[in-house]
């Protein structure tokens, strides 16, 4: 179905959410025909934040809003879901759009097996009606099932629309860029050959993947890292929880714009714990790439400035390799808390691929690795 006609069919004209590569078709729309706009479109730093923008929306004009995301976000939003959008709370209506990985039957990477398993089940206990859309869902199913919606809708009661692989096609795919001249696997490269034996924890997504082949292409073992290939927003909890309990030890947290914006309480907290064994590098290209490239906003606020206000006595921002390898240096010889930002540009190799161990592999490997 055209993600134009779906949106149609929705009637509603405020959407706000987390960008997912499963609906990248309606993400586009929504960034062709509304842009980024503060009445009709917003993305949000995570699931629990749309869910509570749309609450919001709603109580300001009284109409339905639309909050899309990955299934993977269900567990952002129990708790605003529960105690805000409850009708036995205050019983505020919203549509829910969720792309469904892990679906049962459909090969997916390990992080989305689970997740996928509990989808509909998560959006039951919540008391959500859902209706799943795939690849031959009627434009006339869609109404229908939207028309039935609409008696639990009023009723202050949520409803979802659960995307299947394929579902959504839109023609007009948007190109997404910045000017910055660094690319994140070399940027990748260049903290692997300073950081040399130290651990390693990395984000969920592309920098995981492309640590991964760097290993493999050095030769090296795959011991030193911990590709956190789900749980967005954490790997910089934990890097913490490691650098506190190997103190003697230097620590590196590969972080993204996207992940750090998702749980930005992160660093308020590593601030106040000042491990002197911690460098927190955020590469920063100002989108959601792994799942398409859509924006983020973290082009346009002050991370330096941010970490320096939660306590990180170190926190510098570059936008070359030179300068990206002075402050690795500096940092690998740091006996003080360091954030590093990386101005970097949006791209990968087309042929990038994916861990060839699995993640018990991995976490078995790394504490062990740990243990000596």
């Amino acid at each position: 179905m055209d993600a134009e006609k779906f949106t149609e069919i929705l009637g509603c004209d405020y959407y706000t959410g987390v960008p997912d590569s499963q609906l990248r078709p309606l993400c586009d729309y929504l960034m062709n025909h509304y842009g980024i706009d503060p009445n009709h479109h917003i993305i949000a730093a995570n699931e629990g934040n749309c869910t509570a923008l749309a609450a919001g929306y709603h109580l300001s004009t009284g109409k339905i809003p639309v909050v899309y995301m990955q299934n993977s976000g269900e567990g952002n939003i129990i708790n605003p879901v529960a105690s805000l959008l409850n009708d036995h709370v205050y019983a505020i209506p919203v549509i829910f759009v969720i792309g469904w990985r892990g679906e049962p039957g459909i090969h997916d990477e390990p992080q989305h097996v689970y997740q996928g398993e509990v989808t509909i089940k998560l959006l039951e206990d919540m008391d959500i009606a859902s209706f799943i859309v795939d690849s031959n869902t009627t434009e006339e199913e869609l109404m229908a099932k939207r028309n039935e919606f609409d008696h639990l809708l009023n009723k202050g009661k949520s409803v979802a629309f659960v995307i299947r692989k394929g579902a959504l096609t839109y023609a007009d795919k948007v190109n997404y860029r910045n000017d910055y001249p660094m690319i994140r696997e070399e940027v990748i490269r260049h903290i692997v050959a300073v950081s040399k034996e130290d651990p390693i924890v990395s984000t969920t997504g592309k920098a995981s993947r492309e640590l991964f082949e760097i290993r493999e292409a050095n030769q090296q073992s795959h011991q030193y890292d911990f590709l956190t290939v789900g749980s967005m927003g954490h790997s910089s909890s934990i890097a913490l929880g490691v650098a506190v309990n190997k103190p003697e030890t230097k620590v590196w947290c590969i972080d993204g714009d996207g992940a750090v914006l998702m749980h930005m309480g992160a660093m308020a907290l590593i601030g106040s714990v000042k491990p002197k064994n911690l460098v927190h590098i955020v590469i920063n290209n100002g989108a959601h790439e792994t799942v398409g490239g859509m924006p983020t906003v973290a082009g346009n606020i002050d991370l330096v400035g941010i970490a320096a206000s939660c306590g990180y006595e170190t926190a510098v921002s570059v936008g070359s390799y030179e300068a990206l390898d002075a402050e690795l240096e500096k940092a690998k010889r740091s006996d003080k808390l360091t954030l590093i930002e990386v101005k970097c540009g949006l791209g990968s190799r087309n042929d990038l691929g994916r861990p060839t161990t699995t993640a018990i592999e991995n976490k078995n490997s790394f504490m062990d690795y740990l243990k000596k």
